[in-house]
């Protein structure tokens, strides 16, 4: 443990700037309601605040290795850190609904920019092991998952707008760390092409699985968007507090026990088994929807599982297909942020017009459909993860190849 904390300071730079961009997914959801009705919006109107951040960030995700080869992995988390700044502060200081989800849009492009090229910046400048790297991203990852909504609930207390500018400030001395600490990273190995993700997809197991995290994704973000409308009572910190729950969980399954239960069960079973019991917690959430006490756990139990899931379904992309790991990442990203992004504006619609209820039905049905793609698809998922690592690499050749080809 002492060796993994005795990391440069560019590493730290990084990882605390990682903390603040992933605290953007979860921040909004303790603000929702307030949104709502100080700028007079729907339930679905302020739903594209996902909708529009999360088909942004997929789109971004097919040029996030054109860009960071051509001018080097530092230029391109600063590009990155400045986008977050400008639109994170932009949106706060925006008096119309439409503004908030135009820049939380141009926020996504951001978070893209950043996410994309923040792993193998760590691994490059840190010291010790990948996997030890490996450990200080995700532990960044799940303290920014797991804050963003506290951080939205205790800012949010003061003005729906204190948790956009809270960010923006953060993220501007994330900047200036990053700019002063992280040596300068000239691009270097081949440069990736625009249609490099899309001729990954031609890979069949590459697609089901960007197909199954489709489903789950509408499933989610389903969640994330209804979520704190089927908690009329509640106020900005109890939302806060219970999406809290959601990202501890997140943060701990995705480290600790996604990796248990695949060496008891494997990847594809316990994958499956993941998004059943996802499913069938949906399907009680919308059957009790008018049950607050039930929402509430259930969005904390989502957490858990959302962490098991993320964390098989990531590895499994970076086996199934015989490309590198950053162009498979791409078109994964692409295809599953893009895909799931239309869930929260359905969701809403479904919530206004058909009542509590349905927006949970509508996600428990999306996620059993992710489960029917990857039982029909066992086979093939399976033999192309087979052994080791499609194209014949060891995990940290692997991992050595994603280094060299985003820095």
């Amino acid at each position: 443990m002492s060796s993994l904390l005795k990391q440069p300071r560019a590493v730290w730079a990084v990882a605390f700037a990682c903390v603040i961009a992933f605290m953007g997914i979860g921040l909004v959801d303790p603000i929702l309601k307030e949104i709502a009705a100080d700028l007079g919006a729907t339930g679905s109107e302020v739903s594209l605040l996902f909708s529009s951040y999360m088909a942004v960030m997929g789109i971004a995700m097919l040029v996030t290795g054109v860009v960071s080869s051509r001018i080097g992995a530092k230029r391109t988390l600063l590009a990155g850190l400045v986008l977050i700044i400008a639109f994170a502060a932009l949106a706060g200081a925006s008096d119309s609904v439409g503004a908030v989800i135009g820049f939380r849009a141009g926020w996504g492009l951001g978070n893209a920019l950043f996410v994309a090229t923040a792993l193998a910046t760590i691994v490059q400048a840190s010291k010790g092991s990948v996997a030890q790297a490996v450990i200080l991203f995700e532990a960044a990852l799940g303290l920014g998952i797991a804050s963003g909504p506290l951080l939205g609930g205790l800012l949010g207390e003061q003005s729906w707008r204190a948790p956009f500018f809270g960010v923006s400030t953060l993220m501007a001395i994330a900047l200036v760390a990053t700019a002063f600490f992280l040596p300068s990273t000239p691009p270097q190995g081949r440069r990736t092409s625009l249609a490099d993700p899309f001729r990954a997809l031609r890979h069949p197991a590459l697609l089901l699985l960007a197909l199954v995290a489709i489903f789950y994704n509408l499933g989610f973000f389903t969640l994330m968007a209804a979520g704190p409308f089927a908690l009329p009572s509640f106020g900005i910190m109890q939302i806060g507090w219970t999406f809290f729950g959601w990202g501890v969980l997140l943060a701990l399954t995705s480290v600790v026990v996604a990796p248990w239960l695949q060496r008891l069960f494997g990847t594809l079973p316990t994958l499956t088994a993941v998004l059943s019991l996802f499913a069938v917690v949906m399907a009680l959430m919308a059957a009790f929807a008018e049950h607050e006490t039930v929402i509430a756990i259930g969005i904390i139990v989502v957490g858990a599982l959302l962490g098991i899931n993320n964390t098989l379904v990531t590895e499994a992309v970076m086996g199934a297909a015989p490309v590198e790991r950053p162009v498979a990442s791409a078109a994964y990203s692409f295809v599953r942020f893009t895909g799931g992004a239309i869930g929260p504006y359905v969701a809403m619609k479904l919530f206004e017009h058909q009542g509590v209820h349905a927006p949970f039905w509508f996600g428990a049905a999306a996620i059993a459909v992710g489960v029917v793609i990857i039982t029909a698809g066992s086979p093939v998922i399976r033999k192309a993860l087979h052994g080791e690592l499609a194209g014949g690499h060891s995990v940290d050749e692997a991992e050595a190849e994603l280094v060299g080809d985003l820095a």
